[in-house]
């Protein structure tokens, strides 16, 4: 009878221990790790707190930032806007607001991007471009991509019949225009800027040459005035 009660005895303090321990954790009499139980969200441009306490966060990395929150990348991962490039605004909200910024960017004829970088990025253009346009534009920029052929889409332009800007082609592919939607999500702000290049210098003829081309080419040219004085 005495090991009965034993055991009675033994089952239901383990049961009281075991839903004790299953309840609710919102009122956990002993919390360990808190940040598993109450986790803090940071505010990007919100001063590092304390979570627990009323005294500044005092990791490293904050008291070096000023206790700001929004730090710089971990060196050796990848930024997420290392080209400086950011979004020219909200979308446009009606037919008006997208005219108006269409027009504007045809004034714009140079990108933000560093042009002593422009050879590269005009070539990592045409790779975003053959990728991402040539389905619909093609290779040669003349409107008759594979989709195009396939007779499953129409209307895509020649570039070469087109007045377009570097700023205008950035703005399109940012907003869209007609038919065509918005590649924002599909290609980041400097990346669109490099396609825009890419187009420019590509299929419209008037297009700025890149700076270290042009250096480079007017190098010999010098070396040959020189030599005819001589």
């Amino acid at each position: 009878m005495k090991k009965n009660v034993l055991r009675i005895t033994a089952i239901l303090g383990l049961t009281t221990v075991l839903l004790n321990s299953c309840g609710p954790k919102e009122n956990a009499p002993l919390v360990y790790f808190p940040d598993m139980y109450f986790p803090v969200a940071y505010d990007p441009l919100m001063k590092a707190k304390d979570a627990y306490s009323d005294h500044d966060n005092e990791i490293p990395a904050f008291v070096k930032n000023s206790y700001a929150t929004g730090l710089a990348p971990v060196e050796g991962s990848v930024a997420q806007n290392k080209d400086g490039i950011f979004e020219e605004g909200l979308l446009p909200k009606n037919a008006d607001e997208y005219n108006a910024g269409y027009d504007a960017s045809k004034k714009l004829t140079t990108s933000p991007l560093n042009p002593a970088n422009a050879a590269k990025d005009i070539e990592r253009g045409k790779m975003l471009f053959d990728h991402t346009c040539a389905a619909c534009h093609g290779t040669g920029g003349d409107g008759q991509g594979p989709i195009v052929q396939s007779g499953a889409f129409s209307g895509v332009p020649n570039y070469a019949d087109r007045e377009i800007t570097v700023g205008s082609v950035h703005y399109v592919l940012t907003n869209g225009r007609n038919a065509m939607g918005s590649y924002a999500g599909q290609l980041n702000a400097g990346d669109r800027w490099r396609v825009a290049m890419y187009v420019m210098s590509a299929f419209k003829k008037g297009a700025a040459a890149p700076a270290a081309a042009t250096a480079t080419a007017a190098a010999p040219a010098t070396e040959t005035t020189t030599e005819t004085k001589k």
